[in-house]
């Protein structure tokens, strides 16, 4: 009975190193593979017959161990769209199932992978090198976030509509005079209607007297859109600003003047825009100071005119940020971490991709960065966490102890022999 035993063992034994063969293989095979997670192999024996009289070979049994929380060697891309992280958990991703290239549909079953070489393919959507669409919170027109749902993130290479100028800043110093006769001095800004198209408003500053200065606004076409009148202190900050016999005086207070427009709103009516000449009694806004003219530090608004796409980027919190060429940055989505409880646990999936099961327990989702969740590198990506020293120096401990199993064999095959033989 025993030589039977040692023989069934040592086949148990060639099974198992056999099994750890091919993980070792798996892992060598996709040492290159971006966010691969390595498999090392458990071995385990089951008794038949174990007492302080007697112990029968058992067997051995090898099964997987899954590698699945060492992080791989995260280095730098080209590409700007790619994301790797760091410490915890991984990126949802979903698996096309139908559908064609331009609307697929998508399996029910969510994916999740540190495989993050995310690129735009020709329909708009982030897919990594193992065709896996990334999904994210999406974004409205307004840059809110629904983190009620994710859905895979498809960029929508349209024109992003203008904003028509609502506010006018004005930064500059008047020449200190007192004479009433000092010539004008003026300074124009472009600003944006409701259809994105650009008007010219130049603002023309006559002196009034000593430290007061009468101003007159007028539009591109010579349309007066507005008057005031401006005085300043003996140390040059602005004093007052008096529109429509209404005076602004209050230190601290802005100075501001409202625009009648003949522009056409959105809304019905004609666009409505502010001009703001500073804080009363500050130098940020409009000063009087020593000067031979009109010094303009800054005039800016806050209209644009439509865009078209330019380009997409990610950042460190998430973000999925789309750029148009008039200078807007939009963000359209936010990329999640999703964390597990025992995320050795997750059941392996083609593309270097896991499906949760009940033991690797529920998916946990979070911003990056918190809550257990790690971070984000942009522009890197993860790279297999296989050792291929480790796996070389297993590869040689599988082949001696499945060589060894076998030398058993033969040996227990010669004792068989043996015993048939001592009837004859």
């Amino acid at each position: 009975m025993s030589l039977f035993g040692a023989l069934n063992t040592a086949v148990s034994g060639l099974s198992s190193q056999s099994a750890a063969l091919a993980d070792i293989s798996d892992n060598v095979a996709n040492s290159q593979t971006t966010g691969f997670k390595r498999v090392d192999t458990a071995f385990i024996d089951y008794l038949s017959t174990s007492s302080s009289a007697r112990n029968d070979s058992g067997t051995v049994v090898a099964q997987p161990e899954y590698i699945n929380t060492v992080q791989g060697t995260i280095s730098q891309t080209d590409n700007p769209l790619s994301m790797a992280i760091t410490g915890q958990g991984f990126f949802s991703v979903s698996v096309a199932s139908g559908g064609t290239a331009a609307n697929p549909t998508f399996s029910p079953i969510t994916q999740y992978t540190r495989a993050g070489d995310f690129q735009l393919n020709a329909s708009g959507y982030l897919v990594n090198s193992a065709g896996q669409y990334l999904n994210g919170w999406q974004a409205n027109s307004s840059g809110a976030l629904n983190t009620n749902v994710m859905t895979p993130i498809q960029v929508a290479q349209a024109t992003v509509k203008p904003v028509p100028t609502s506010q006018i800043t004005l930064a500059a110093n008047l020449p200190a005079s007192t004479a009433a006769t000092a010539p004008p001095v003026s300074t124009s800004v472009s600003v944006y209607d409701a259809q994105g198209a650009a008007h010219h408003v130049t603002l023309s500053f006559t002196s009034a007297g000593a430290n007061a200065w009468s101003l007159a606004v007028s539009d591109d076409a010579g349309n007066s859109i507005g008057t005031a009148s401006v005085t300043f202190d003996a140390d040059g900050t602005l004093a007052s600003v008096t529109q429509g016999g209404t005076t602004q005086s209050t230190a601290g207070q802005m100075g501001s003047i409202s625009l009648a427009t003949v522009y056409p709103a959105a809304g019905g009516g004609t666009q409505s825009v502010n001009l703001q000449l500073g804080a009363l009694g500050g130098t940020a806004g409009l000063t009087q100071f020593t000067a031979n003219s009109l010094t303009v530090r800054g005039v800016t608004q806050d209209g644009v005119p439509p865009g078209s796409f330019t380009g997409l980027a990610t950042n460190t919190t998430g973000n999925v940020v789309a750029s148009f060429d008039n200078g807007q940055s939009l963000v359209i989505a936010h990329v999640p971490i999703v964390t597990f409880a025992a995320p050795d646990a997750l059941q392996r999936q083609n593309g270097a991709s896991f499906t949760a099961t009940a033991a690797s327990g529920s998916a946990n989702i979070n911003a990056a960065g918190s809550d257990g969740a790690g971070g984000i590198v942009t522009s890197a990506v993860e790279a297999s966490n296989v050792d291929i020293s480790k796996e070389f120096t297993d590869l040689i401990v599988a082949q001696r102890a499945y060589s060894a199993n076998a030398k058993i064999i033969t040996t227990t095959d010669e004792m068989l022999t043996t015993t048939l033989d001592m009837k004859r």
